[in-house]
């Protein structure tokens, strides 16, 4: 059977993903600040087209809203899928005008860091509990390329080292920028990520991501690490699906980016049998339905009307 071009599936779901619906969260009536901020939970609904501005239809954090609108018997509202990018351009125009929105978010991100927000309650649990980010490599890359295979398995930071990345990017700085001032200033941390690994003279390392900020800044960090240590690095961004696939199937060496167990609970389960998983690289990592914390609500279930 002939193997999935997953490089070009990825490339054009990228641009699909700027396709999305314009006004989301800030085109109905009642949408004003005076209205958004303090009224019902009916005037949000209303205010909102009883919308909530997600990110990939892939993604885990979608999956999971989708099943909290069934299980709270949310039967009014929808999540409108679009791109991590768009999400978060959406959740900025509003917070500037002061206006109600709810977008599926994630922690770590630069938006908790920049912006005032809270996680709505979630008294039933659909969101789970904490998620960690594991790094998962094609099956054999120990024995292929064990020097790549060690600083990958050794690779861990936390949330606010992320964020640190992440926010350097979202102020201007070119990602490459930002990953290799990192790497600079956390030198020691640096080593212990690649203590063991001989240097390599032009090793092709393959690795894939999703277009989260999170991911974003964790590959581009590794892959700056990986330069250093003498790697031809190649990353490509694809979608959530075709990144477990290209590992599985041997297209990439692997990826940093499975949040487990909820987010890619599911692509884990299509592919756990064709990936070798390292371990937790992040730790205390959380979804759930996110707002701006003026808006006059705290749970899922005030929600309902």
């Amino acid at each position: 059977m002939m193997k999935t071009n997953w490089k070009r599936v990825g490339l054009i779901a990228g641009l699909s993903l700027s396709l999305v619906a314009a006004g989301c969260g800030s085109s109905s009536e009642g949408g004003s600040s005076d209205e958004g901020s303090g009224e019902s939970s009916a005037s949000v609904g209303e205010s909102l087209n009883h919308e909530i501005t997600g990110i990939d239809s892939g993604a885990g954090v979608v999956k999971a809203s989708e099943k909290a609108v069934e299980e709270y018997g949310l039967e009014e509202w929808e999540v409108q899928t679009s791109s991590g990018g768009a999400m978060t351009e959406e959740l900025s125009n509003a917070i500037e005008d002061e206006e109600p929105i709810i977008v599926t978010g994630w922690t770590p991100h630069w938006k908790f860091a920049k912006y005032d927000l809270k996680y709505l309650e979630d008294p039933k649990e659909v969101f789970g509990g904490e998620e960690k980010i594991h790094t998962m490599v094609k099956q054999g890359l120990k024995e292929e390329k064990p020097n790549l295979n060690k600083i990958l398995d050794q690779f861990s930071w936390d949330a606010s080292q992320m964020e640190s990345v992440m926010l350097k990017r979202k102020d201007g700085t070119p990602i490459e920028e930002a990953a290799k001032k990192w790497v600079e200033e956390n030198a020691d941390q640096v080593s212990e990520w690649t203590k063991g690994a001989e240097k390599v003279d032009g090793v092709e390392a393959k690795l894939v991501y999703v277009s989260w900020d999170s991911e974003i800044a964790s590959t581009n960090v590794i892959a700056e690490v990986l330069r250093q240590q003498g790697f031809e690095v190649e990353i490509t961004q694809v979608q959530n699906a075709t990144m477990w696939q290209a590992v599985a199937e041997g297209e990439a060496d692997g990826m940093v980016a499975a949040w487990l167990p909820g987010t890619h609970g599911e692509n884990y389960e299509n592919f756990k049998d064709q990936v070798t998983d390292l371990g937790p690289n992040l730790e205390g990592a959380k979804i759930g339905l996110v707002v701006p914390e003026y808006m006059d609500i705290e749970s899922i279930e005030d929600l309902k009307e």
